[in-house]
């Protein structure tokens, strides 16, 4: 098995083990060996087979870990994963991730009615069957009805990292063919979609038949659903649909334009092409009175033929990417590189997992020079939230450590302040106005009626002690919906009142969404990008943050952690 084999198995790991309400220390033990499989730069086989190596001694994975490891590369199984899969069928984990469900009712689904797709629960319900058991009634059988549209995406599409941990391990498999001597990802994962449905892969082979077959070889491929002369569709691992073409030098900017879409941007696209005489495919552009080829080899020629500048992928959702290409003023979208600071994450003090000079080392490491510290207030009991008490004796320790990083990074006193269901923050005022960071964010009442949640949000917001929103609509994509509020009121409140708004990095959250972004953009509401980072690794999610944000339009100067700590600073005091 391949290193991305290996994560895969330790992922699935986790995610069985927490279904089943295992140790969490060892649910977490399993997805911080599979991120550091992922990531390892040589074969965990190759590491394995060398009797001066020790697999061990790679920072996430332990011991435990290693056997499992040497189980799957010398068999291809997990004799515990396999028995989890067993204790845990597939359509269980997917009828659980139906908002309000859970586990036990899942299982009592599958069990009383024969329940073995969500198609079979759709019509159950349909059928009132579901309302008939006990426990269940006509409230949780219409609940299940509204949420079965979450449980069939999860089932069906997978979040955008995912995407690109897939993407990552297909590349470096293709790349070893010699036949191949052009590559490009296309579809909704070039365009940085939340969640992604399929991959599309393109490719200039000089023996097509050799690039297909090098394909089919991946390791995780469960059946070749097709295959023609240009084109090869597969199944990753029974459920995830891959399909790679094989097109012409001359062809592959035509065709990387017209499968990356989205749908409405290419019927633009090709509505500008036929009023300039011209008609645009997935082949080229041509003359439509001769049929005379124009363009084709690159998007640049694609775009240039019919007027118009090279679009950014993230921008092809046919919302402004045309008139501002028309009027010469498309956006040079922010990157990774812009960051200067990450202003939400936790420690040790409340539910994360490195302490505070662990986070502000990785900090430095990772190219920041400042952080702000935001443990979760006392309201999130489940996560030991700070008190007041608790609270000033962090900011002390904060204080403390101070000067160690005088020069290298400025480590900021800050907050995650909940937002309570009744109105009102969660700590006082008198601390509150001690920091130099205060997030508000909603973590209870989330099912509270559309009106509530909005004046609670508001009320935050006109707080002068609170800086920014955090995770404004609640969401976990392919598990829980936004909640119920009024964003255009909350971003006019936030305008009002000069707060910031999070763009939280998370790549289960990526809340704010894309037209949120745009959204705050136009009002000229500051964007920050956040990790809400949870341990050390945590860090390392700012990239998908990047990616929803330039889906939004987001350039530098649109956010605010672009900036150096006293401009910022300067920013936060105008603001307020």
């Amino acid at each position: 098995m391949d290193n991305a084999q290996i994560a895969k198995a330790l992922e699935e790991m986790a995610e069985l083990l927490e279904f089943r309400g295992e140790n969490p220390f060892r649910i977490r033990a399993y997805q911080n060996g599979a991120k550091a499989i992922r990531e390892l730069g040589e074969s965990v086989a190759a590491v394995l087979s060398d009797p001066e190596r020790d697999l061990a001694k790679i920072p996430g994975i332990g011991k435990t870990l290693v056997e499992k490891c040497q189980t799957l590369v010398e068999t291809g199984s997990l004799p515990q994963l396999e028995e989890l899969r067993k204790a845990v069928p597939a359509v269980v984990i997917q009828m659980a991730r139906i908002p309000g469900l859970g586990a036990k009712k899942a299982v009592k689904l599958r069990e009383e009615l024969g329940i073995e797709s969500l198609g079979d629960l759709r019509k159950a319900c349909q059928e009132d069957q579901v309302a008939g058991l006990k426990g269940f009634g006509k409230k949780t059988q219409s609940a299940i009805l509204d949420g079965l549209a979450i449980a069939e995406e999860a089932a069906s599409r997978i979040y955008w990292s995912q995407a690109d941990g897939l993407a990552r391990a297909i590349s470096d498999h293709m790349q070893k063919c010699k036949a191949i001597t052009k590559m490009e990802w296309a579809g909704s994962y070039r365009r940085g979609r939340d969640t992604v449905g399929d991959l599309d892969l393109l490719v200039v082979a000089s023996d097509r038949e050799a690039a297909m077959d090098h394909l089919a070889t991946y390791p995780d491929v469960s059946q070749t659903i097709g295959r023609g002369e240009t084109k090869i569709s597969i199944r990753l691992d029974k459920a995830f649909q891959l399909d790679m073409r094989c097109v012409e030098e001359d062809e592959f900017g035509a065709a990387l334009q017209y499968f990356t879409g989205s749908q409405a941007h290419n019927i633009h696209t090709r509505k500008i092409a036929k009023e300039k005489g011209l008609k645009i495919n997935e082949y080229g552009v041509f003359k439509i009175d001769d049929d005379t080829k124009i363009a084709g080899t690159t998007e640049k020629d694609v775009y240039e033929v019919i007027g118009l500048p090279w679009i950014p992928p993230e921008l092809r959702e046919d919302r402004l990417e045309f008139k501002l290409a028309q009027d010469g003023k498309l956006p040079t979208l922010v990157e990774l590189k812009d960051i200067r600071g990450d202003l939400h994450m936790h420690t040790t003090a409340t539910d994360g997992t490195h302490t505070i000079r662990d986070m502000a080392d990785a900090a430095i490491e990772r190219g920041l020079s400042y952080i702000a510290i935001t443990d979760h207030s006392k309201r999130v009991s489940m996560a030991m939230g700070l008190d007041e008490k608790r609270l000033r004796q962090q900011w002390a320790v904060i204080d403390e450590i101070r000067n160690e990083y005088q020069g290298r990074l400025t480590i900021l006193k800050g907050i995650e302040c909940d937002i309570l269901e009744a109105g009102g923050m969660d700590l006082a005022d008198d601390c509150l106005a001690e920091a130099d960071w205060v997030l508000a964010s909603i973590h209870y009442g989330q099912k509270q009626p559309r009106d509530q949640i909005t004046e609670r949000m508001i009320g935050a917001i006109e707080n002068p002690n609170v800086t920014a929103i955090a995770h404004p609509t609640g969401r976990l994509l392919n598990r829980r919906p936004a909640y119920e509020i009024d964003m255009d009121q909350v971003m006019a409140a936030a305008k009002q009142h000069g707060k910031f708004m999070e763009l939280n990095a998370n790549p289960a959250r990526l809340d704010l969404n894309d037209l949120h972004l745009a959204k705050a953009k136009a009002l000229g509401i500051p964007i920050v990008i956040n990790t809400d980072a949870h341990s050390i690794d945590g860090l390392d999610v700012m990239g998908y943050g990047i990616i929803q944000a330039r889906r939004g339009g987001l350039v530098a100067k649109d956010v605010a952690n672009t900036q150096d700590w006293p401009e910022l600073k300067k920013l936060i005091d105008v603001q307020h």
